[in-house]
């Protein structure tokens, strides 16, 4: 173990003390912060549509005069609801009581409603004034846009971040067999502490990234009041997200290190990661429809079959409620998947990354001794 964490210690501080790395993560970090203001600087001014049943329309913009306000009158109730649901209209007012709006009605709409009706109510009759009753006469649908968005930037941030890393593992088991240096290095560490090393030292750089956007994106998030439209459970996603990367590095990495030991160039890494990197951009283009159609048997069905899971999963967590005890089966699968990944990849590293020269080939590496 004292051989694995030297392995390890030695690819961290490598890594951070290059100057790719911190150009890198600092045009990650302002790139991320940029993203999070980028709705309130090129949003433009709030606007609302909104219709009136049988009711006068309220004077908002004498309260709100930097918001537009449209405003439509329909027949009846009827044909109120159906501009609601069809997005014709942001909400309606009916009867000067009640308000019909499609899932919960948007947080400044309501406040500005309910003070601006209550003013007009009290100056007419100085009475008690009961509020406006909120209606919503579709699915509770306040969190469904950013669910959705959240979603989408996993889905990349996961991938970049993944897919990032695995090709580091697979260039540096090949740089160090390619330049003989994994012998000297063998020569003091077994062959399973070189690349549990390599593969937990590289992870943990992963994971100073992937912190660095999490925390930034956050903050930021926050800073711009962008927060305001999170879902509730923000918390338990992101630890979510960091234990899903865990797994699907480990299991991504772990194949790469030894399909990286087949061969002793770099320049013939890239065919030898084609079929795991086809791998990794499947799960990607699943996880990305995942983001848009989270209960379609696809999703469902993927996030649980690793690797697939590994970004399926913190996907559908994103864009919609999933239950616990899928999210646990899930991860016990995933789990179990890169055990035996890592017994598979062990066993190819130790027989091939010693044997330069041509090519390996999988099969021969598996039958030797």
């Amino acid at each position: 173990m004292n051989g694995l964490m030297l392995v390890a210690g030695r690819e961290i501080s490598t890594q951070v003390k290059s100057k790719a790395f911190v150009i890198g993560l600092l045009i990650t970090v302002v790139l991320v912060g940029a993203l999070s203001f980028a709705p309130k600087v090129f949003g433009g001014g709030d606007s609302y549509a909104l219709g009136t049943v049988n009711s006068q329309r309220l004077p908002l913009d004498q309260a709100a005069p930097d918001i537009e306000f449209e405003w439509r009158e329909f027949p009846d109730e009827a044909a109120a609801k159906k501009a609601v649901l069809d997005g014709d209209v942001d909400a309606v007012l009916v009867n000067g009581t009640k308000v019909l709006t499609d899932g919960e009605i948007d947080q400044q709409l309501g406040v500005l409603m309910q003070s601006v009706n209550r003013e007009v109510k009290l100056g007419a009759a100085g009475v008690h004034i009961e509020p406006l009753q909120m209606q919503s006469v579709g699915a509770d649908t306040r969190y469904q846009a950013a669910r959705t968005a959240i979603a989408t930037i996993l889905v990349f941030v996961l991938f970049f971040m993944i897919f990032g890393q695995v090709v580091m593992v697979a260039m540096g088991v090949v740089e160090e067999k390619g330049s003989r240096i994994v012998e000297i290095l063998l020569a003091s560490v077994r062959p399973w502490q070189l690349l549990g090393g390599k593969i937990v030292g590289l992870g943990v750089v992963g994971l100073i990234n992937l912190g660095a956007i999490l925390v930034v994106g956050l903050g930021a998030a926050a800073a711009s009041g962008l927060s305001a439209d999170f879902p509730p459970g923000m918390a338990g996603l992101v630890v979510a997200v960091v234990v899903w990367f865990v797994l699907g590095y480990a299991f991504f990495a772990t194949l790469a290190a030894a399909s990286g030991s087949l061969v002793s160039r770099q320049e013939e890494v890239n065919t030898v990661m084609t079929p795991l990197t086809m791998v990794i951009m499947g799960t990607y283009f699943v996880a990305f429809y995942a983001g848009n159609e989270p209960t379609g048997t696809l999703a469902t069905v993927g996030s649980f079959l690793p690797p697939f899971s590994s970004m399926i999963m913190p996907v559908r967590m994103a864009a919609t409620e999933v239950p616990l005890w899928q999210v646990l089966v899930s991860m016990g699968l995933m789990a179990a998947g890169v055990v035996a990944v890592l017994a598979f990849g062990a066993t190819v590293y130790r027989r091939a990354v010693l044997r330069t020269g041509a090519r390996l080939k999988l099969m021969e590496v598996l039958r030797s001794r």
